[in-house]
């Protein structure tokens, strides 16, 4: 693959004076993960907790849904002045490489960062609202997530360059579930938290198996993740490993009782992972076969907290 724009992405003819590219800038389909987490957490919240507050769950999903879509702006922006977007000739789009809306010439980067910023202005101003209802523990959650959002790949933290890009993302969707349950009923919910681990172990799959066909234009921006650090053997080892601290996780929280039985659910997504880990395994070293990989990590990521917020609800 050149580095030079193909059909499928998103092309400047088509575009550039289309209403929509502002709505696309943002990779709305990837926010589906922040949607399930987001659903994780009102099922958790429990019935009469949602009979009462559904307007506050709507307003917390769509700041949660506005965040992700902010920080995958602002991403692109970070990745255009770095350079490893421009230099990725090996990307699988739509699912690595940025939207390729800079390097295509659909937006400008001038363009692009206001959109970033005005997603997070309205992000704050709908987070201060809500905090002046719940309070200081919705705040911490909020700032946290904003925080860890913006810094992943924007400096000066730049978390994923410097090894902390998979923790930072586990972070955030180990506390997505709860932000929205301590908006709908007030407190912080154990339950909710344990039910979030592997999901949050799942979703820095994500990231992970992602930086693959991006490895070697990360080396050259100075994206010193996991992936590049390690060695393409052990690198695509982690994932297997990843995939057994999840599952054995919850394994563990069922065998504790700490979930209910009901919980296992979470299970039928193991196959999917499994089959990731195993094209993984065999075609790390060629990014162009990685595609079915990638489908299986997003479907298991995706799947996984919509089982356990059915799980809740029937406990």
């Amino acid at each position: 693959m050149s580095s030079s724009p193909v059909a499928i992405e998103p092309q400047a003819t088509a575009l550039a004076h289309h209403p929509a590219r502002w709505w696309l800038a943002t990779r709305p389909a990837f926010l589906s993960i922040t949607l399930a987490g987001a659903l994780l957490g009102v099922a958790g919240s429990g019935w009469p907790a949602i009979q009462q507050h559904w307007p506050l769950a709507l307003l917390g999903l769509l700041l949660a849904l506005l965040t992700h879509a902010a920080v995958n702006v602002i991403n692109d922006v970070a990745d255009h002045h770095n350079g490893t977007d421009a230099a990725n000739t090996a990307r699988l789009f739509p699912f690595t490489g940025g939207s390729r809306f800079i390097q295509n010439g659909v937006l400008s980067v001038m363009q692009m960062q206001r959109l970033a910023y005005g997603l997070f202005a309205l992000v704050i101003a709908g987070g201060l609202y809500l905090v002046s209802l719940r309070g200081l523990p919705l705040l911490l959650i909020g700032f946290a997530g904003v925080v860890l959002g913006w810094g992943y790949s924007a400096p000066p933290l730049r978390l994923n360059s410097r090894g902390l890009g998979e923790l930072s993302v586990a972070a955030c969707f180990l506390l997505l579930p709860q932000g929205m349950a301590v908006l709908l009923s007030g407190n912080w919910l154990p339950s909710l938290l344990w039910a979030s681990l592997p999901f949050a172990v799942l979703t820095s799959l994500l990231l992970y198996i992602n930086q693959f066909p991006d490895r070697e234009a990360d080396r050259l921006a100075g994206k010193w993740h996991w992936v590049v650090r390690l060695p393409l053997t052990q690198a695509r080892a982690g994932y297997g490993l990843l995939v057994e601290l999840a599952y054995g996780v919850l394994a563990i929280l069922l065998w504790w009782q700490l979930l209910p039985v009901t919980a296992a659910l979470g299970l039928l997504t193991l196959p999917l992972s499994l089959y990731a880990s195993g094209q993984l395994w065999w075609h790390a070293a060629e990014p162009a076969r990685l595609r079915p990989a990638i489908i299986a990590t997003i479907m298991a990521a995706n799947l996984f907290p919509l089982l356990l917020a059915v799980a809740l609800l029937l406990a």
